[in-house]
């Protein structure tokens, strides 16, 4: 099984600008966040991703954890809305569709899953954006993890972080 997150963070820590991660992404971030999608056998999101991000058409089925019923996905034929935790619904959706998935979620939920040991890695994407909200700090997400990698190309700093410790 091979579990990803991915997250893209404004360089004060941000993960969202005006409610939604658009405003933070750059384009070389959206390049690279576009191709990991095309080799996952599911998207993993959660109830306020959906309702804040464009997931009205995804190339692959995509999986709502969420808590809240009502469903904002209701014209993506790709979309499945459980009402369930983050790691219940990953289990669910492996069963369902296959073991290759990315977790395209706020950082709340991906820190639910790296406790619960469910992540391989994550790919972090920070960009020149800044003023936003949902702060975090990356480099305490990524010492959770022992092999870490770091580029820069163009405006972007990607940093990929696998084997949690």
């Amino acid at each position: 099984m091979a579990v990803y997150a991915t997250l893209v963070i404004g360089s004060d820590g941000s993960t969202s600008k005006n409610g939604s991660s658009r405003e933070i992404s750059s384009g070389t971030d959206r390049n690279e966040f576009l191709a990991r999608r095309r080799d996952v056998d599911f998207i993993l999101i959660g109830g306020e991703t959906a309702r804040c991000e464009p997931y009205h058409r995804t190339p692959v089925p995509v999986v709502v954890a969420s808590r809240s019923m009502v469903n904002a996905l209701t014209d993506n034929r790709h979309a499945y809305w459980w009402n369930c935790s983050p790691l219940e619904a990953l289990h669910r959706g492996v069963k369902k569709f296959g073991n290759n998935v990315l977790v395209e979620a706020g950082a709340s939920f991906i820190y639910e899953l790296i406790e619960a040991r469910a992540l391989d890695g994550i790919y972090l994407s920070i960009t020149t954006s800044s003023a936003g909200e949902k702060r975090i700090d990356y480099q305490e997400l990524i010492e959770r993890f022992s092999d870490i990698t770091v580029r820069e190309f163009e405006d972007t700093k990607f940093i990929t972080a696998k084997t949690l410790k």
